[in-house]
């Protein structure tokens, strides 16, 4: 425990002096690691090719793991020197105030925190020396208005005052205590090499800091719950050293509030990907190999071979897991995989505006910067959506910002994949049922809204709302339910919207956009669950987008089934490039 002394001596401006000396430095590894992927890796990629290029881009690679660790791991260092130091002062105001009170009264504080006082005249029994000493712990001989009558005031008081000497060392020593477990920890070996092992420990320092820091920055200050608006609000009251600390303290919930910027989730996002991904791995490697699933009959009978007692019990205790493992595992590689294609063919860097690896998985990838785009578009994906398939959303939206940044007038474009809703993952269990639609349609509407928090207002971007399939239900659901903040309304393939007519999606009159290519089955065959009626044409009849009455433009398709809307150097695509842009009489109308 300290003494009182280095208590009071403590120079707490030392320990916020050095904080942002590790913040500078978390800052400046960020910077690096965005140069390095950003500028080396996407220049590499897109121009070179061969061993040599090989080998640098996996020297490059790994150079960014390491400043992805650096920015996390200094942020974590300045997070704690600057909790330490603030927690500290409580303790040593109290300490000061004490050592200030003894000497207004002309007490002594010695050394070991026991207090010196002067004998009160009016004490019933002397003392040798007219002085006595006080030391914590030692009850106080009297109530207050009894003083004169059965103690010394004085002794009362000094006792008083060694005891909020002693608590105040006592609470110093609880957060020093607890502060340097964590500090001891945040501690590379020379030569380091930052793999999945490094990243999983980043994980456990985080929560280690949680623990010990809930005073100073807790993850009940962050929004739940709350509209962009006001996230917005609470993250412009911080100081950028406290946004910066919460970013690495709380990562998962910083990056999860929609109205935040998009390079500020990005950041956040794009380490509880790393770690999540070096968990996995790490998990999937625990799993011990699958046993031989069938065995020779011993018997020697029909059938030839039986099921193996020892896979049946593997696949009972690991089957799911290993599924899920996987599964997860794939989308996390498809979404590093669309970081790796910054630069290639003009791609624009991307951002990952929201990632979960939990459940059916969340992922909202965004090519190119909403909060500075003159045109945004917003892709829901329908049913058998999942972590696990979204490399295949995100080449699709990849697709079209290509063919909308090649008009003409474009101006700066950003398309997202919004995987932020459980989608139904059967076609004849789930698909037919709304609920999916219902419950994800309000993180729809949050999202969009936060986009347009953190563009600056509605004004500010030219919104487009894409879905596909069972997707579009949940726009449909989404303007049902509520404002849908979008100009257009792009939908392909769609099954049904709930409601009966263009003009209640939402949007304004003529924006609602329709393809279904000549032998996509599902507007038919999903009409009956998710079609909306017109009560002018009689409550029996379903319409779905694709129908005339429903008063939705009808883009001319030149693509076949029901997946490949979004195939590249196709009209069905250049269509929806075309109302992403604004650029409406490049439409290419059903005739």
């Amino acid at each position: 425990m300290p003494t009182w002394q280095q208590l009071r001596d403590l120079k707490l401006d030392e320990y916020t002096a050095a904080a942002d000396g590790w913040g500078k430095l978390s800052s400046q590894a960020n910077a690096a690691k965005d140069r390095v992927d950003n500028e080396m890796l996407a220049k590499i990629r897109d121009t070179q090719k061969g061993t040599t290029a090989d080998k640098a881009t996996a020297d490059l690679e790994q150079l960014s793991r390491n400043y992805q660790y650096l920015h996390t791991e200094c942020g974590l260092i300045r997070t704690a020197l600057n909790g330490l130091a603030a927690e500290l002062a409580g303790p040593q105001k109290k300490l000061k105030q004490a050592l200030e009170d003894a000497e207004n009264l002309k007490f002594t504080v010695h050394a070991d925190g026991s207090v010196e006082y002067p004998q009160s005249p009016t004490a019933p029994m002397k003392l040798p020396d007219g002085r006595g000493s006080a030391t914590p712990g030692a009850p106080v001989p009297m109530v207050p208005g009894q003083a004169e009558a059965n103690g010394d005031p004085n002794k009362g008081k000094a006792e008083e005052i060694a005891e909020k000497i002693d608590g105040a060392l006592r609470e110093a020593a609880e957060i020093d205590g607890r502060y340097s477990r964590v500090l001891d920890k945040l501690k590379a070996a020379p030569g380091l090499t930052v793999d999945d092992s490094t990243f999983i420990d980043a994980a456990a320092d985080t929560k280690a800091l949680q623990e010990a820091a809930g005073g100073y920055a807790d993850d009940a200050r962050i929004p739940k719950d709350k509209s962009p608006a006001e996230n917005a609000q609470w993250w412009n009251g911080l100081t950028q050293e406290q946004r910066d600390e919460y970013a690495t303290l709380y990562p998962a919930s910083v990056g999860a509030l929609d109205g935040l910027p998009s390079s500020v989730r990005d950041d956040a996002n794009r380490m509880v990907l790393a770690e999540a991904k070096a968990q996995y791995q790490q998990d999937l490697k625990g799993i011990p190999p699958e046993p031989q699933r069938y065995l020779p009959n011993p018997t020697g009978s029909y059938p030839a071979v039986v099921t193996n007692e020892a896979w049946r019990q593997w696949e009972k205790k690991y089957g799911d897991r290993r599924a899920h493992l996987e599964s997860s595992l794939s989308g996390m590689r498809a979404i590093e995989n669309r970081f790796n294609q910054t630069g290639r063919n003009g791609l624009p860097e991307a951002y990952l505006l929201a990632f979960s690896p939990e459940g059916h998985g969340r992922a909202v990838v965004a090519n190119g910067n909403p909060d500075t785009a003159d045109h945004t578009a917003v892709y829901v994906p329908g049913t058998t959506s999942n972590l696990g398939k979204v490399g295949g959303d995100i080449d699709r939206m990849a697709n079209l910002w290509r063919e909308t940044a090649r008009m003409p007038g474009a101006g700066n474009v950003s398309t997202i994949t919004w995987l932020g809703y459980d989608a139904p993952q059967s076609i004849v269990k789930d698909a037919p049922f709304s609920h999916y639609a219902n419950d994800g349609a309000p993180a729809y509407n949050r999202f969009m809204n936060g986009l347009e928090t953190a563009q600056g207002g509605p004004d500010k971007s030219h919104t487009t709302a894409i879905g596909h399939s069972y997707g579009t239900t949940l726009i449909g659901s989404a303007a049902r339910q509520g404002d849908l903040p979008a100009d257009d309304v792009i939908l392909a393939g769609s099954p049904g919207v709930q409601v009966g007519s263009a003009e209640e999606m939402d949007v304004p009159k003529g924006h609602v956009w329709n393809e279904e290519a000549d032998d996509d089955p599902v507007p038919d065959i999903g009409r009956y669950g998710h079609g909306g009626s017109q009560w002018r044409l009689g409550g029996g009849v379903w319409l779905v987008p694709s129908d005339e009455p429903f008063g939705a433009n009808q883009m001319s398709t030149d693509t076949t089934g029901h997946s490949d809307y979004w195939k590249a150097n196709t009209q069905s695509l250049r269509n929806q490039a075309a109302v992403v842009a604004g650029q409406y009489s490049e439409v290419k109308h059903v005739e």
